[in-house]
């Protein structure tokens, strides 16, 4: 694809326009089609699930700021894995306590410059349409509007770069992912595996919907009776 690429832009003068521009589409897919568009959904309570990844991310992207955790929300990397590994929300919603939050995952490989394709730049990417052309702050589809407090600068990851003092990370303006001293002030936005539970019903729902089946079953006997 790059060659045919490549053949097409060196040759412009002797095909036509929309050719050029066809292929070069073609081989920009490669590079940005690879990023799962995630549907996204808001379960209430600060909770945004993701359903390409089945995780649940937090709303507020800056969480240790607001809950009062850190000043600012930027951290080290031992600092904000053990606030990610350590915050309890509540979820006010279905009224249940989680605990098991992290910082998001990537796939470790290679150094400075590195893609990284994890769960947060799937996030940025397929989710939330950012890329290297801007800041996703300023460059994003509506999905960006289902978060708060996205900061424009950089957020880790939980994932070390093996053997070395570093960690990676994804940046926000461009959206692009590379590594960092671990002693780094960055920003951390917690995630956790799988979907929150469904929305609990209320008691009183039940009692309705048994009386209503209940009857729609005493309509039907009585229906029999007269039609015997």
């Amino acid at each position: 694809m790059w060659l045919l690429l490549w053949k097409a832009l060196r040759n412009k003068a002797t095909i036509g326009f929309k050719q050029t521009a066809t292929v070069a589409l073609l081989a920009a897919g490669l590079v940005f089609g690879s990023f799962a568009q995630a549907a996204l959904i808001d379960r209430g309570s600060g909770l945004i699930y993701d359903t390409d990844l089945n995780i649940t991310w937090l709303q507020d992207a800056n969480y240790a700021k607001t809950s009062g955790y850190d000043g600012d929300g930027l951290m080290d990397w031992f600092t904000a894995k053990t606030w990610a590994e350590n915050l309890v929300y509540h979820d006010s919603v279905r009224n249940i306590n989680y605990s098991d939050w992290r910082l998001p995952t990537t796939r470790p490989g290679y150094g400075y410059g590195y893609m990284a394709e994890g769960e947060l730049m799937n996030l940025f990417r397929g989710g939330l349409g950012g890329h290297q052309a801007g800041s996703l702050v300023y460059f994003h589809n509506n999905n960006y509007n289902l978060f708060s407090n996205v900061q424009n600068y950089a957020y880790w990851t939980g994932t070390e770069f093996a053997g070395t003092t570093l960690a990676f990370y994804v940046d926000v303006d461009p959206v692009e992912g590379s590594i960092s001293t671990k002693s780094d002030q960055l920003y951390a936005w917690a995630v956790r595996s799988g979907d929150v539970a469904p929305v609990p019903i209320p008691s009183t729902i039940w009692l309705l919907i048994s009386g209503l089946g209940l009857l729609s079953f005493t309509r039907r006997k009585n229906k029999k009776v007269k039609l015997s």
